[in-house]
């Protein structure tokens, strides 16, 4: 017992979800040496054992050479966070100091160094020219890369981890009063496999923020033995291509964003077709064709005779890339390449292409603010283990932080992390980020690894924090937010506070049932609600078997009918009301991101107020996805609590207050 004590200790207090290393510059087979043991010694790992993946032997020997930034992202799911940028160049260096010139004359590790994460530099396994067989090795680096938190003998594929998209068991039934319920704590498998686990993926590699770029025979290769198969394409972020053929025959096999540099009309073309462009768009000699329903969807082509290199990496990182990301979300293993090490970590090709808002020295390019705390502020509020929360980050626009914002008027966010996760990875894998900046409003996310029996205390004192520190927030419009874990941690801190609250939505939530004194709150304080959940979510949220919502999420919006003072549902009628079981006041369906259909019912109160709400979207697992954050968004914004009656006021058009 004392064991598991001081191992839970030291996942909740001094996290910081940082290597600590220093920039490191290594051929492939010397980052497999070094890996594992530099990644035994991170937040999460201890006791642990790693081997660099099996995929890498046989790997060709000084051909492929990696420059890692320092103190990259690590420690639990942070390292997702890292950008992996692979360049493909037809060239042979005499050794590792001429590789990085070329690396530094192009400006890569400057911008990786600003990005945090790695530059892979790949030549050809031959030393002349790349061919078909140097595809298998583009497969061996895709699969060490993306595995991430995966392991030897540890259960699903390759070690599937709750910090590696699935998150810890939700579990059926509610929680017993003032009880955590299933999932709100990490997973065995999260800190330790059976077996050892793979280092690759945490020392150098990436994850939703995985762009790659081709120079001449380079961009050739991408274009005829990596763009044409789905589960390489559909996993890159964002493409840059100077000069490259392809072959007849050839095609791109799912959308990715591309910038083209002297590329061959057909190029142009086949790119054109797999982003389902139908808008144009100039600016100066550089075109821009994209789909105008999903403007991520998009190839700019520009036309050089004498095309500087580095200028071209420069834009297409900060005009393309940096603007999008992959979210793995779909089913594992429908488009699996058929090998031996089809069942790595995150197999669910094709993964989502989302809009990203990438933070660049600790801001977005619209102003919004990234500041990470670590303090004792709350150590008050203590677990029985002497536990409490310790880390947050804040994310404020400028207008916050210099006091030109009118007081009270940025509506307030607390978003809570899943179990695994890091804060920081949830804000931007959530779809948060870009709505911060387009709406302007700020954020709070704490890290609550291991400290779920006193959220009820510690997340509603953190939101108090915020509201005093900063004048330009709004009282009246302080929202929260969780997935998973983080939707148990959002059920407790409204459980803890419902007056300090204008709305709720729990995503994927483990459930938690309040004590007697805080279920007690809400009849002064009532609470707009809105639940969500998938197809293939866990067993609390989600019914599999039956394609319905589980009885955990039946009890949950009873709970909150009752908390509102409207009729709870007698008894769920699935067969009349397939999925969701009740006749809602109100449906919607829509499209998320061109991809995946999403139903919400709402039941309104005897004002004709919507404040209990169900989002169910098919074919999701349980795994973070962007579109979820604009779900949840466009809930909050229509509703507000007046300071000083307490109730509840409602805009159906939001905003407005």
């Amino acid at each position: 017992m004392a064991a598991m004590t001081m191992a839970a200790a030291a996942f909740a207090l001094d996290y910081s979800g940082r290597q600590k290393n220093p920039a490191t510059f290594e051929t492939l087979e010397e980052a497999r040496v070094s890996g594992p043991v530099a990644v035994a010694s991170l937040e999460g790992n201890a006791g642990g054992t790693f081997k660099s993946h099996p995929v890498l032997d046989g790997y060709p020997a000084d051909t492929t050479y990696i420059y890692r930034s320092p103190n990259l992202y690590g420690g639990r799911a942070a390292a997702r966070l890292n950008t992996d940028i692979l360049v493909f160049a037809e060239k042979s260096f005499p050794g590792k100091d001429a590789a990085r010139r070329y690396l530094e004359d192009l400006g890569l590790i400057r911008i990786i160094d600003e990005a945090i994460g790695s530059v892979i530099l790949v030549t050809p396994a031959d030393g002349k020219e790349f061919g078909p067989n140097d595809q298998k090795y583009y497969y061996a680096l895709q699969t060490a890369i993306f595995a991430q938190k995966a392991g030897e003998s540890s259960g699903p594929p390759f070690g599937r981890a709750p910090g590696a998209g699935a998150k810890p068991a939700l579990g059926a039934p509610p929680a017993p009063a003032g009880k955590p319920g299933p999932g709100a704590g990490p997973g065995p498998g999260m800190f330790g496999a059976r077996g050892p686990r793979y280092s690759d993926a945490e020392y150098f590699g990436g994850f939703g923020y995985t762009y790659v770029i081709g120079i001449d025979g380079g961009a050739a290769y991408l274009n005829n033995h990596v763009a044409g198969t789905l589960d390489y394409v559909s996993r890159i972020a964002g493409m840059l291509l100077i000069g490259g053929s392809m072959e007849t025959g050839r095609d791109v096999a799912a959308l990715v964003p591309v910038y083209l540099v002297n590329a061959p009309d057909r190029v142009v073309e086949a790119y054109k077709k797999a982003n389902d462009t139908d808008a144009y768009e100039k600016n100066g000699d550089v075109e821009a064709f994209f789909d105008q329903s999903l403007p991520l969807k998009r190839v700019v082509v520009a036309r050089d005779r004498n095309p500087d290199l580095a200028r071209y990496i420069r834009n297409a990182y900060y005009d393309l890339f940096i603007k999008a990301m992959r979210v793995p979300v779909g089913r594992p293993g429908l488009h699996s390449a058929s090998t031996p090490y089809q069942g790595y970590s995150m197999d669910q090709a094709p993964l989502s292409l989302c809009e990203r808002n990438a933070v660049i020295d600790g801001a977005t390019r619209d102003g919004i603010r990234v500041i990470g705390r670590s303090q004792d502020r709350f150590s008050h509020i203590k677990t029985p283990s002497g536990e409490y929360l310790q880390t947050w980050f804040e994310y404020l626009p400028e207008e916050v932080l210099r006091n030109t914002a009118p007081p009270g008027t940025v509506p307030l966010v607390l978003a809570n992390h899943g179990g695994g996760d890091d804060p920081r990875q949830f804000i931007e894998e959530i779809g948060l980020l870009p709505l911060a900046g387009s709406e302007r409003f700020a954020m709070v996310a704490p890290e609550h690894q291991s400290i779920g029996q006193i959220l009820s205390e510690s997340l509603p004192a953190l939101v108090e924090y915020m509201l005093a520190t900063y004048p330009a927030l709004d009282p009246a419009r302080v929202y929260v937010t969780g997935y998973s874990m983080g939707g148990a941690a959002t059920l407790r801190a409204v459980n803890g506070k419902p007056s300090l609250f204008a709305a709720a939505v729990p995503m994927a939530a483990a459930p938690y049932t309040g004590t007697p004194e805080e279920v007690a709150q809400f009849q002064k304080a009532r609470l707009p609600v809105l639940f969500t959940t998938s197809s293939f979510d866990l067993g609390g949220a989600f019914d599999q078997a039956r394609g319905t919502i589980a009885g955990g999420y039946q009890a949950q919006l009873n709970l909150f009918l009752g908390y509102n003072g409207m009729e709870k549902i007698a008894a769920y009628d699935f067969e009349a009301y397939p999925v969701n079981g009740f006749k809602a006041d109100r449906m919607v369906r829509v499209r998320l991101n061109g991809e995946y259909d999403s139903c919400l019912w709402y039941l309104n109160d005897a004002a004709g107020v919507p404040m209990v709400a169900l989002s169910y979207t098919t074919n999701l697992q349980h795994a973070l996805y962007p579109e979820y954050g604009r779900i949840a968004w466009e809930f909050f914004k229509r509703y507000s609590r007046d300071p000083q009656t307490g109730k509840i006021r409602y805009n159906p058009h939001g905003g407005g207050f």
